[in-house]
């Protein structure tokens, strides 16, 4: 099968594209021809060798997360699959990942793809999705009119952050953004966007319920002034910052992005109701994977995620 792999930690072009052996199918996985797969952040963390001391690889190695495709196999106790069906499907960060023809996933990575959400659309929505909800859903327990704060909300998953803190009934939902996407951010759920290269959103923030944190470090520490007493700050693996929080009456906790079926399939669900809407920056071959991968490594990818097409 055709796949982007890569040997050694390094910058876009340690990654090749070209023949990888296909994946041995276990009894208790399904084999799927892969449609489409997202460029996200990790991805190119991982490879570069920034996450070595979190996810260490096994060269030589498959990037991606996660992806969209069509059952083609199924493994002799698998029957959670048929052959045919259209599903999204999640992997490990030290498995092989999606950027291939074919992988092989078990019961707890797979859900059913909704008929009315297209591959590149289901791909692009399915682990920013999965954060969205595993930081404010399970984390932050976040509900109607709860008042939040989005760091990032320009990014994929501050983006479907926003768009599910407005189904969920939360306000006033607030973000930070670059000036350049304020009208943006306002136009799929926020109340207040601040600009973050304008302004410092401590003038303007203040007694939040929950505060989700997808940037880190200095943002972070800044934040712990804008909760309320027995507020609620959710974060992702971002830049590094030291915790504060037992200086303050708050709760601190790390959303984990696990293998819980429940998010992606939440967030499926989400998506076929139309609840949630992914945002999709561009289509780009598999083949192009490493342009894709350098143009997220220097920050030139806002509004949503980039799509390897596979298929």
């Amino acid at each position: 099968m055709k796949a982007i792999h890569f040997s050694a930690y390094g910058g876009p072009e340690v990654l090749t594209y070209g023949e990888f052996p296909e994946p041995e199918l276990a009894p208790d996985q399904v084999l799927i021809e892969v449609h489409a797969v997202s460029v996200a952040p990790s991805d190119w963390l991982v490879r570069a060798g920034h996450l070595q001391h979190i996810f260490p690889q096994t060269f030589p190695t498959i990037p991606g997360r996660d992806g969209s495709g069509v059952v083609v196999e199924v493994g002799a106790a698998a029957d959670f699959a048929r052959v045919g069906d259209e599903v999204v499907f999640k992997v490990g960060h030290v498995e092989l990942g999606s950027y291939a023809e074919l992988i092989a996933r078990p019961r707890d990575m797979v859900v059913a793809k909704p008929a009315n959400v297209s591959h590149v659309e289901a791909a692009s929505g399915g682990h920013a999705g999965t954060c969205a909800w595993i930081g404010l859903v399970r984390e932050a327990q976040l509900g109607a009119k709860m008042k939040v704060l989005i760091h990032g909300g320009a990014g994929a998953i501050g983006g479907l952050s926003l768009q599910l803190a407005k189904h969920l009934g939360a306000t006033p939902i607030i973000t930070t953004c670059r000036a350049a996407n304020v009208d943006y951010v306002r136009s799929i759920g926020a109340n207040v966007a601040i600009a973050y290269d304008e302004e410092d959103f401590r003038d303007h923030v203040q007694n939040c319920a929950v505060v989700f944190d997808l940037v880190g470090g200095v943002v972070h520490d800044r934040s712990y002034a804008v909760l309320k007493p027995g507020g609620v700050m959710t974060w992702l693996i971002a830049e590094p910052f030291e915790s504060r929080a037992s200086k303050f009456d708050m709760v601190e906790r790390q959303a984990v992005i696990d293998d819980d079926p429940a998010a992606l399939q939440a967030v499926m669900e989400l998506l076929g109701a139309g609840a949630l809407k992914p945002q999709v920056v561009k289509v780009m071959p598999l083949a192009a994977a490493a342009e894709a991968q350098a143009l997220l490594e220097a920050g030139a990818v806002s509004r949503g995620r980039i799509v390897l097409e596979v298929r």
